[in-house]
């Protein structure tokens, strides 16, 4: 069974850091471009960070920026795995997080799978 889950999530204090793990099972994510989105409550969900998946280029929608970093475990290829660093949490970044994989390895292109999200709450 294809199939990306997340971990990591949890509670955490105003510039606190997080980490994110976003892990496959029944393909490989080296050949995908890997997302990483957010639902807010109340609000639609948003692009956050990606990577591609030939030349590992990163984006970072605005907010993020300088915070957030996006890589993939290249050092153990068995782990199959990406991850998405967050430092200096806000109340703003609150949301569910879901990664996505897109098979054309391209950040712009269509999402092919996705995980069933993870909680991150930032608050004191």
């Amino acid at each position: 069974q294809l199939q990306l889950v997340e971990s990591g999530g949890g509670l955490v204090q105003p510039g606190g850091s997080l980490r994110l793990t976003c892990a496959a099972s029944g393909f490989r994510l080296d050949h995908y471009a890997i997302g990483w989105f957010r639902r807010a409550p109340g609000k639609v969900r948003e692009p956050v960070a990606c990577i591609s998946s030939r030349d590992g280029i990163t984006y970072f929608t605005d907010s993020v920026k300088g915070r957030f970093t996006i890589s993939r475990d290249n050092e153990n290829h068995a782990k199959n795995t990406v991850y998405l660093q967050m430092h200096d949490l806000q109340s703003d970044d609150t949301a569910v997080y879901f990664c996505a994989g897109s098979f054309g390895g391209l950040c712009r292109g269509a999402y092919d799978y996705w995980g069933q999200g993870t909680q991150v709450t930032v608050s004191s």
